[in-house]
């Protein structure tokens, strides 16, 4: 008869094995072919020690990494337990072997692996990285059968982009809003720079009225605002992000005419056409009426000869 602690044990060994198979770890037979309960417990014990013996990766690794355009990118592979095994690193788009161990075994130099090992860290670098280098990263441990972790590469290119733009009209006395719009980069710029025409504008120029607020995030947002726009304010604005292109836009600032009595320009343009029709109609009056002075006349004289007969 099986003692207390022998039943405790087997309970553990079996909670222990299902949940080793449920996370996809130690790969054998855990079950049939054994001759007493003694065995199986015996065995699949065996197997947990194994497998704790082993290389396996670190579960918290990031899968997705998002790199700039023209930047270092860094994969992560933390293996723990790796022993005498080793790792390499392989790209997908070509099955190319990148690095095995700290050697790197491509002619291209950009690639570099780094082990850290009080993380047990092997990191793939890309550097200045480019958009063919986007993909699948596949971390290899030299075991048999070989064990692999998968790391996808993006690789993105921030624009700019000015709200408005190609071209921006606005009132001579009105406030000149300019918004530059920094999307797809992995970490704000570190500066955005205004322009006008190809001078840096400054906000402590003597002409005064000229603010910029910037708010950063996963879009980075630069309003530039200029306050009493005149006819000199017109012309090219650039927005030149330290990570991205430079986005422009073409602003007229417009010389309309003053409106007169506080009133409208719809209620002068509505007065005009009314006047207009006024005059109109006075004119068909006086066509009118001189047409009848005329046949009256001729009435009159017509009148006046047969009176003469």
């Amino acid at each position: 008869m099986l003692n207390k602690n022998f039943i405790f044990i087997r309970i553990f060994i079996l909670f222990a094995g299902l949940n080793d198979l449920t996370s996809g770890g130690f790969q054998g037979p855990i079950d049939g072919g054994y001759n007493s309960l003694t065995d199986a417990g015996t065995t699949t014990l065996y197997s947990l020690t194994a497998k704790w013996s082993e290389p396996y990766f670190d579960a918290m690794i990031q899968k997705n990494v998002t790199a700039l355009v023209g930047k270092s990118a860094y994969l992560s592979c933390k293996v723990r337990n790796l022993g005498n095994k080793t790792v390499s690193w392989i790209r997908h788009r070509d099955v190319h072997i990148l690095t095995v161990g700290s050697y790197t075994y491509t002619s291209d130099q950009r690639f570099q692996a780094t082990y850290h090992k009080d993380t047990d860290d092997w990191t793939l670098q890309i550097k200045w990285a480019q958009k063919r280098d986007a993909g699948m990263y596949e971390c290899q441990i030299s075991t048999v059968p070989i064990r692999s972790f998968f790391v996808n590469l993006n690789v993105v290119v921030p624009t700019a982009a000015i709200l408005g733009s190609p071209d921006l009209h606005v009132d001579k006395g009105s406030t000149i809003n300019l918004t530059c719009a920094v999307k797809y980069s992995p970490e704000p710029p570190a500066y955005i720079f205004w322009y006008h025409h190809d001078e840096v504008i400054s906000y402590d120029s003597t002409r005064g009225g000229v603010s910029v607020i910037t708010e950063k995030g996963d879009v980075t947002t630069s309003y530039l605002l200029i306050q009493n726009a005149d006819l000199a304010d017109s012309g090219r604005y650039s927005c030149s992000p330290s990570n991205a292109d430079v986005a422009s836009v073409r602003v007229h600032v417009l010389n309309v005419r003053p409106v007169i009595s506080g009133e409208h320009p719809e209620a002068m343009h509505t007065n005009s056409s009314i006047s207009r029709h006024i005059d109109s109609n006075r004119t068909s009056i006086m066509v009118l009426l001189l047409w009848f002075s005329l046949v009256f006349s001729m009435y009159q004289r017509q009148l006046f000869f047969k009176c003469e007969r």
